[in-house]
């Protein structure tokens, strides 16, 4: 308990207040005092040029905590971001693939051990680069198969061309298109190292989507619509956008030379080979929040048991060993700066997630979950005080000073308001 919630107690006591009313003036006026950080938070994100809009909120295991939106959905328009707009979510999809891949697990249709190559042939014919020859890639058999669990855990091997020059090289030299473009061909990646040997972000979910779509017979948005999103009432998330939710659609940014935001034309591809496990999902804030919850009630929401309690506890916790999170460099410096949260901090991996060993100066508790999209869009979900929060906007590059400083503050924002 906080010395700002002792104190409000003691001094109710006095006067003859029960604590139970007290409880609740308590909460009522730290709702008070949420409201009022986080806004000048996300105004001030506005205000300084951080980005054209911003939508914030954060819940509890039983109801929304904060909602926030401020500025616009697009740059030098007159269109108010809305706490229903729509952002392209990109590796904020992992999670929700994850989940459809240990629902299938639950159901003995995947195993986390087994060689994925049993259900992805093609997996069979992953080679390791090991180097160039005359400006060929030199490649050798992996030491171990590929699992699902080094899939969830990015410890396969993979890696994306955000964070690798080997990568971008290996696209050039083969004539292999990016994994943004949700082509099959994109997937003909090598590993960069045997499977199981250390952490390295990549196109791992993508194989883990393609799993779930071979033991499931369905395509992967039919998939998670079906399991994920209509059992929790996320009626705003899907890869191909309806006609409605484009209207509600925030575009995307970059940053410019002299600091100012220019809009993209960029939209996922609506008619792609492959549904981009990933990274290729569009949703609110508000849909987030109810996978959120979901994950701070055991596997329940909006009255629907999408995962088991067990299930939801075995991934929450590392499951990569000894191994840890490293720093990615950045490759492709207009769309992501070095990336690494909470830098100094030792971080696992879970089956989906990332996970702060020791407690965030934020207010998170150690063993938390959490991770972002490569357009500045982050989540966290604190099962042990019982708290998570979304925070989205539409800006490249990935985790820019700015961008990371304003998620930290709502975070902190809504720590602040619970003690």
């Amino acid at each position: 308990m906080s010395n700002n919630r002792r104190e409000f107690l003691k001094a109710g006591a006095a006067f003859g207040i029960s604590v139970a009313a007290q409880q609740s003036r308590f909460a009522l006026a730290a709702q008070s005092d949420l409201t009022q950080d986080a806004d000048a938070v996300l105004r001030r994100a506005v205000e300084q040029g951080d980005a054209p809009g911003v939508v914030a909120m954060a819940t509890t295991a039983d109801d929304t905590l904060y909602e926030g939106a401020f500025g616009t959905r697009v740059q030098g328009q007159d269109i108010p971001m809305t706490p229903d707009t729509v952002v392209w979510i990109a590796s904020m999809t992992k999670a929700l693939t994850g989940t459809a891949a240990m629902q299938l697990v639950e159901q003995g249709k995947l195993d986390l051990e087994a060689p994925a190559s049993r259900i992805l042939p093609q997996l069979e014919e992953t080679q390791v680069l090991v180097g160039w020859a005359n400006g060929k890639p030199v490649t050798r058999p992996p030491a171990r198969p590929i699992t699902l669990r080094h899939l969830l855990t990015h410890t396969a091997g993979f890696s994306y061309e955000h964070w690798s020059a080997d990568i971008q090289a290996y696209q050039k030299a083969m004539d292999l298109p990016g994994i943004g473009s949700c082509r099959n061909a994109a997937l003909r990646m090598p590993l960069t190292f045997d499977p199981g040997e250390r952490w390295q972000y990549g196109i791992n979910i993508d194989f883990a989507g393609k799993m779930v779509e071979a033991v499931s017979g369905k395509r992967l948005g039919e998939y998670l619509q079906e399991n994920l999103f209509a059992p929790l009432g996320m009626q705003s998330t899907a890869f191909k956008l309806t006609p409605e939710m484009n209207a509600r659609r925030a575009r995307v940014h970059e940053r410019t030379a002299n600091g100012g935001l220019k809009p993209l034309e960029f939209v996922m591809t609506q008619d792609p080979e492959f549904e981009m496990g990933g990274g290729g999902l569009y949703s609110t804030a508000g849909d987030y929040l109810k996978f959120v919850r979901m994950m701070l009630n055991d596997g329940k929401g909006n009255g629907n048991q999408v995962l088991k309690p067990q299930t939801v506890a075995l991934m929450s916790r590392n499951a990569m060993g000894e191994l840890k999170v490293q720093m990615l460099k950045t490759a492709l410096p207009h769309r992501t700066v070095d990336a690494e949260f909470f830098p100094g901090m030792p971080k696992s991996w879970g089956l989906s997630f990332m996970i702060n060993d020791e407690p965030a100066p934020t207010g998170r508790s150690a063993g938390s979950l959490a991770w972002a999209g490569l357009a500045n869009t982050f989540y966290w979900i604190d099962q042990k005080k019982k708290v998570g929060g979304v925070y989205m906007s539409q800006v490249f590059p990935f985790v820019e000073e700015r961008s990371l400083a304003n998620y930290y503050g709502f975070e902190g924002s809504v720590y602040r308001s619970i003690g």
